[in-house]
Formats: structure tokens, C-alpha cells, sequence
């Protein structure tokens, strides 16, 4: 039931540059097929601590209306939402992470009416009102599936915390053996530290051993107050370049208008005050865990395997000003609503 349903309207998904007045109309669409039962799960105020729940984990307790509650008239509304967001090959990833769970039920051996894995329990949340002269937000979240989107006023303001993950990393048997979703994100890495020269590693490597988890978790502010590895003026350019390379592949996960957006607050904020940071192993060996992070001052970036013999990847792009839309946006909510 739930296998296909997402490819079914990738080729229906909006063009890349989307404004997030097409945002609002989707939402407001998405909103419109619900019933009344359903609205009551899936709207919240946007004044509410609930925007702020970030979690990539398995759990049954998430608000918003899930994906296996909803008919295909539903369902490809919200992924047409999901669609003026990210990009199709974001969406394409999104739909093959659900699927994931169909296959890790089978590596787990669980029973046909255990319904820990589930590709259906993905749920969305509506924040506020949709719509050109409001501020509202949204979220798509389920088991290493997480995003979070704030607008104002036919601006997207803020598209983070944005988590993707990967369990297995590569599919070790059955029909999909060597499925690699996340493989961009792994191969581009690799090729960044080993790239370096040893004098560049040296200052990349921050740790013998990987961490075991992202650094930053759920947490409601993403801080590493110190950015530790090499800095992007200390790398050579052909260097620099495969950095850019990697960076790129993290935030074109969105629509074109936005990624470009965050590029240039990058370089409006200086390419030589990135830093690339890597611990544990520096060649791609099957149990062998091995972790990276990029981090500026707009934003950090971290890519992790270390759970399951090495084979089970987290990624996580969070903005340090304007994670959840900010503190700034919520006050502007406020004060329109006083």
C-alpha cells in the first residue's frame, strides 16, 4: 500500500523554484481534503512548544495525522507539499528511507502483525494558518525522517532542522542488496579526507574514533561552541572545491530558490570561517565507523555511521539563527497576534 505511493507524484511535484506562496496553497489544499477528525490531529497554533519537538527516532507517540491514516487523495497532497519544499531527488530519498522499514522488518525478523516498522506512521504537522499574509509552519516526520519548515508572508523562512538517515546504509540482502540512499552524502566525504594532503588531515582529524551519535541529537538549539578541523583557508583549492561539492549536496536538498538562499548566506558570511572535521576511520571499510561535520556561522552539518557495525547513517543540517524559524519570527507571531 504505502511502497509506491510517493514515486507516483514525483513527476507531478512543482518546478524547482518555488515560491512559498505555492507553499501556503498546497497546505491549504492538503488542509481541505481532511476531515474534521483529521484536522483536529494535524493543526496546531503556531504559537506552541509542539514546533519545537525534533525527533528522528521510531516512537508512536508523534502528533500531526500519519501517513497510513490518510487516502491517496490525501497522501498525494502531501507530498505535493512535501514537493514545493524539496527537491525530487530529496522526495525520492524521503520515499525510499519509509521503505527502509519494510526491509529492516524483515532483517529483524519481526512478525507480520508487529507493526514497529511501519512506513505508514510519517506524520505531517500544520503550525498556524496558511497563507499569504500569515506565519505558519509545518513539519514531515517519522523514523530518520525529519524536516521542518517556518514561512512568513510568501517567504520561506527556514527549512531546519532537516534530518535524513539511513538503517541499513547499504542493504546487505534480499531484492534491494546494495540500496545505498544516502551514498552521495558518504562517497563525496571520502573523497574530501582522503583528497587532503597529510599535512590537511592532520588538522582535519579531530578523533581516532567516531562518535556514536550526531553531536547536536534533537536538540531545541544546535551548538558546538567549538568548531574544531581544518578551515577552509587552510585547504588547498582543489581541496576547497570538493568542500563546496559536499556542502552542496546537503543543501540542494531543497528547492533551488532556497538552496540558493543558504549558499549565499555562506559566502556573504565567509567561506574562510568553515571548518571540516572528521573522526574515526578515513577509508571506507565495512565496519568501520567513521563520522564528519562542516560547520560555519550559519550553519552546521553532521554526517555519522557508527550504529550497526558501521552500516546506519544520520545526517542533520541545522541553522544556528534560524532553526524552528527563529526566535525572531516567533516574536513578529506574537505581536501580530497581540
Amino acid at each position: 500500500m504505502y511502497r509506491c505511493f510517493l514515486l507516483l507524484v514525483v513527476g507531478m511535484l512543482l518546478p524547482a523554484i518555488v515560491p512559498a506562496q505555492s507553499m501556503a496553497e498546497r497546505a491549504t489544499h492538503f488542509i481541505r481534503l481532511l476531515s474534521p477528525e483529521q484536522q483536529s490531529q494535524a493543526l496546531f497554533p503556531f504559537d506552541t512548544s509542539e514546533r519545537y519537538h525534533f525527533s528522528y527516532i521510531p516512537r508512536d507517540d508523534r502528533k500531526g495525522i500519519a501517513v497510513k491514516a490518510l487516502n491517496t487523495a490525501q497522501r498525494n497532497a502531501l507530498m505535493a507539499l512535501l514537493g514545493t519544499a524539496l527537491s525530487a531527488v530529496t522526495v525520492k530519498q524521503v520515499n525510499d528511507i519509509m521503505q527502509l522499514e519494510l526491509i529492516l522488518k524483515e532483517l529483524e525478523h519481526r512478525t507480520a502483525n508487529d507493526n514497529y516498522r511501519d512506513p505508514g506512521k510519517y506524520y505531517l504537522t500544520i503550525f498556524g494558518v496558511p497563507g499569504a499574509n500569515t506565519t505558519w509552519g509545518w513539519r514531515f516526520e517519522g523514523h530518520h525522517v525529519a524536516f521542518n519548515f517556518s514561512a512568513d508572508k510568501n517567504e520561506l523562512v527556514a527549512a531546519t532542522p532537516a534530518f535524513l538517515g539511513s538503517n541499513p546504509a547499504v542493504v546487505p540482502e534480499g531484492a534491494d542488496k546494495g540500496k545505498e540512499i544516502l551514498r552521495e552524502e558518504t562517497v563525496r566525504g571520502f573523497t574530501l579526507i582522503q583528497a587532503l594532503t597529510a599535512a590537511e588531515r592532520e588538522k582535519a582529524l579531530i578523533a581516532t574514533a567516531a562518535p556514536a551519535e550526531i553531536i547536536t541529537g534533537a536538540s531545541r538549539q544546535a551548538m558546538i561552541a567549538h568548531p574544531a578541523g581544518i578551515h577552509y583557508s587552510e585547504m588547498s583549492a582543489a581541496s576547497q572545491q570538493l568542500l563546496l561539492a559536499l556542502i552542496s549536496i546537503y543543501v540542494h536538498r531543497y528547492t533551488k530558490l532556497f538552496a540558493d538562499e543558504m549558499l549565499k548566506e555562506i559566502q556573504q558570511a565567509g567561506l574562510d570561517q568553515l571548518s571540516f572535521a572528521w573522526a574515526g576511520s578515513t577509508e571506507r571499510i565495512p565496519g568501520k565507523p567513521y563520522y564528519y561535520r562542516i560547520q560555519g556561522p550559519t550553519l552546521i552539518i553532521e554526517y555519522d555511521n557508527t550504529q550497526n557495525n558501521a552500516n546506519h547513517v544520520h545526517t542533520v543540517v541545522r541553522d544556528l539563527k534560524r532553526d524552528f524559524g527563529g526566535d525572531v519570527l516567533l516574536e513578529h507571531y506574537r505581536d501580530a497576534h497581540r
